[in-house]
């Protein structure tokens, strides 16, 4: 643990001469060229901070993490520790790191970039600073996977979307499904469910007293002209069966 702070310590003032070094420098460089004193410098940077990344152990990143936060120029390494964290399992141990640095200007800095490579895989690290080369704006690190695995995660990309869409389409059919018991729903706690009305009954006529009467008096009626057809006839009334009777017209009773 000791040698691990002393490598982190001996990085950092590496760091710090070389900022100092290029603080009393001027950066006059055009678009496609760059300053050899400031060529060199970046190719120097790269490998120092990939080392001091690699050399730190799970109990020294709080601390690590805290230094770099107190300090403006070094701020961005910091911000790396997360990245590191993530990716290192996946990295395994350092094997070596090439001697090969690509140095580029960039807007408003410079980038350096350099190869690594570990024991499950290589890696890209990139590294940039402002024009000035005093502070340290970004850090960068890019895993090389094999075509198969981007393919893997291309394919659970978008997997992983469709199955979102299709979840949120079955979603939204449900609940246009629901809106129809929604609504009675809605109308029973708002106690304006219509309930089917009941059948009227049936009207059942009972006869009066006066229609009994005039009955009893169709039935005499019924009796006198049955008697009297038979007496004119010169039969017996029981012989003779009235099936009905019907009014005359009162002209012909006026003429007899």
């Amino acid at each position: 643990m000791k040698l691990n702070m002393k490598r982190v310590a001996l990085g950092l003032i590496m760091a710090a001469c070389l900022f100092s070094l290029s603080a009393c420098s001027k950066a006059d460089t055009a678009a496609e060229e760059i300053d050899a004193r400031i060529q060199t410098q970046m190719e120097q940077l790269p490998g120092s901070f990939l080392e001091l990344y690699t050399g730190l152990e799970d109990s020294q990143v709080p601390e690590f993490k805290k230094n770099m936060q107190s300090q403006d120029e070094y701020a961005a390494l910091a911000e790396g520790v997360d990245s590191w964290e993530n990716i290192k399992d996946e990295l395994g141990t350092l094997v070596s790191i090439g001697d090969t640095v690509k140095v580029e200007a960039i807007d408003h800095g410079y980038s350096a970039t350099i190869n690594a490579v570990f024991e499950k895989r290589n890696m890209e690290f990139s590294i940039t600073t402002d024009s000035k080369l005093t502070k340290v704006t970004s850090v960068a690190f890019v895993p090389e996977y094999t075509l198969g695995e981007r393919m893997e995660k291309a394919v659970f990309n978008t997997l992983m979307g469709m199955g979102t869409v299709f979840i949120v389409l079955i979603f939204i059919s449900w609940l246009i499904s629901c809106f129809q018991y929604i609504g009675k729903l809605e109308d029973k706690i708002n106690g304006k469910a219509q309930e089917p009305a009941p059948e009227p009954l049936p009207e059942v006529s009972v006869p009066s007293a006066e229609a009994n009467e005039e009955l009893v008096n169709d039935l005499e009626l019924v009796a006198v002209i049955t008697a009297a057809i038979a007496a004119s006839e010169g039969s017996s009334p029981s012989g003779l069966v009235v099936r009905s009777i019907r009014r005359a017209p009162s002209g012909k009773w006026k003429k007899a």
